[in-house]
């Protein structure tokens, strides 16, 4: 058995257009201006951390930021739609007998509506959420300690450079997908683990019989 840990938001649901009018209709109140369609794909190559500073949003904000995000992204959490394939890939892991989990900023709440709605409820064994973008490893670790996980038999899978930062810092594989919001250069130039570009190639890396140092070579 192997574990499985999935950030939310760009690479289970497709949710980056709902983020961006989210994002825009909250920029009044916490005082950032609001980005257009355009602005919002240059972003994919700066980090979380560039991006705060670009929109002059003090760390400290941040927190009561993603609360209400959260709170008026659950409004759209039944028209969220999910990326091709990951469905698929997700029951394929369950059945393979995989421990599998969310680790978001996003609220437990929402995730667990927009599981329900996929019918996937019964394939996460956990749901852990934290309103604190860049306190993801915390949770991860809080994982392994509950469930005396080893970090070697543990991965990541996100679609952000602070979702390979995470792993890092918890010790478990970083596993860096393509299809969500910062783009492929930048995810390289933070050399996670593994690098994919469809859910599909996940069966491949979860599969003992192959190597890490060949989907290293594979993927990279």
């Amino acid at each position: 058995m192997k574990v499985v840990l999935f950030d939310f938001d760009g690479t289970i649901a497709n949710s980056l257009e709902i983020a961006l009018q989210v994002t825009n209709r909250l920029a009044k109140e916490f005082g950032y201006r609001t980005t257009s369609l355009e602005e919002f794909k240059q972003l994919k190559n700066l980090t979380s951390r560039e991006i705060l500073k670009q929109a002059k949003i003090s760390v400290f904000v941040v927190p009561f930021l993603v609360r209400r995000f959260n709170a008026e992204f659950g409004q759209s959490i039944q028209h969220l739609p999910i990326f091709p394939d990951i469905k698929e890939t997700l029951l394929e892991l369950k059945q393979q007998g995989h421990w599998l989990a969310i680790v978001s900023t996003n609220s437990e709440k929402n995730i667990r509506a927009f599981l329900e709605t996929q019918e996937l409820s019964d394939v996460f064994d956990q749901v852990v959420s934290s309103s604190r973008p860049f306190g993801k490893s915390r949770l991860i670790k809080k994982i392994l300690r509950q469930n005396q996980f080893l970090p070697e038999t543990v991965y990541y899978v996100g679609d952000e450079t602070r979702d390979i930062e995470a792993a890092r810092k918890s010790q478990v594989s970083a596993i860096a997908v393509t299809w969500g919001f910062n783009s492929t250069e930048l995810l390289a130039a933070y050399r996670p683990d593994f690098l994919l570009h469809a859910p599909q190639e996940l069966l491949q890396i979860i599969n003992p019989q192959l190597s890490r140092r060949d989907n290293v070579e594979q993927f990279l």
